[in-house]
């Protein structure tokens, strides 16, 4: 399958190395500067690179766009006139861009167009990525497209008002995730061990957590409870962070980015 990435920032570049690492498909990018490519270019010599957009659609199969959201009208009108519109699909990861917009920029009511939220861990093939296809675009074509993304990760197919919480639990939520883990670290720097060394137990006891509820199936307050001994050391640490406003913090942290 032959796939063109258009912007190779920090979402667009995750996803192309992560394909790149699968070797499975023929990569075409495109970006602002030779020196972005030549980046590329030099870890995954198979790439295909370009500075012309409306040169780089030409052939593809699939066509994603990895612009900013500011940036998607401009982006369009460039490669709408190249895009054969009855055998390419196109992908928009550009965020509150939803595919009506999106196939008004495009200037085709009928585009073959799917918004897609994956997230910086597509490089490592571990996004969790949403996908919310148009109205009336074929099921076999979002497959394909589910069979893709899922190179890159975890695949949820759903509708485009879900995407929005999905990005906030998966997409921002990895961010959330640093920081509780640079809070551990600071925690363990406190408590007399230094910052790697606290960074790698941090980390290993996320590792743990996500092993235990992935491997078991279990409710996180289960798994809760078999660590909490009474009268021991976690109960008086979860109290802190109740005392803290722990989970209200985190509910409301999830809910600042959505759209109103």
């Amino acid at each position: 399958m032959k796939i063109t990435v258009i912007g190779a920032g920090n979402m667009g570049g995750a996803m192309i190395k992560g394909w790149a690492k699968n070797g499975e498909h023929e990569l075409t990018i495109t970006a602002r500067t030779e020196k972005t490519l030549a980046r590329f270019k030099e870890e995954f010599p198979s790439i295909k690179t370009s500075l012309d957009n409306a040169e780089a659609v030409k052939g593809a199969d699939i066509i994603v766009l990895a612009v900013k959201p500011w940036l998607i009208e401009e982006v369009c009108s460039q490669i709408s006139e190249n895009i054969d519109f009855d055998n390419q699909v196109i992908l928009s990861v550009a965020a509150n861009i939803l595919t009506d917009k999106l196939r008004e920029n495009l200037g085709n009511p009928f585009a073959n167009v799917l918004y897609v939220m994956p997230n910086i861990a597509a490089e490592y093939n571990e996004s969790m990525t949403f996908l919310a296809p148009a109205n009336n675009v074929p099921e076999e074509i979002v497959e394909t497209v589910r069979q893709l993304l899922l190179i890159i990760g975890k695949v949820k197919v759903c509708k485009e008002k879900e995407v929005a919480a999905g990005n906030m639990l998966s997409g921002c939520g990895i961010a959330y995730v640093m920081r509780f883990i640079h809070a551990m670290m600071e925690g363990g720097v406190e408590m007399g061990l230094y910052p790697a060394e606290a960074q790698k137990i941090a980390m290993q006891a996320m590792k743990g957590a996500v092993a235990v509820l992935e491997g078991s199936g279990m409710h996180p307050a289960v798994g809760i409870d078999k660590v909490t001994t009474p009268g021991g050391l976690t109960i008086r640490g979860l109290n802190e962070l109740d005392h803290s406003g722990f989970n209200s913090a985190v509910i409301r942290c999830l809910k600042a980015g959505l759209v109103k």
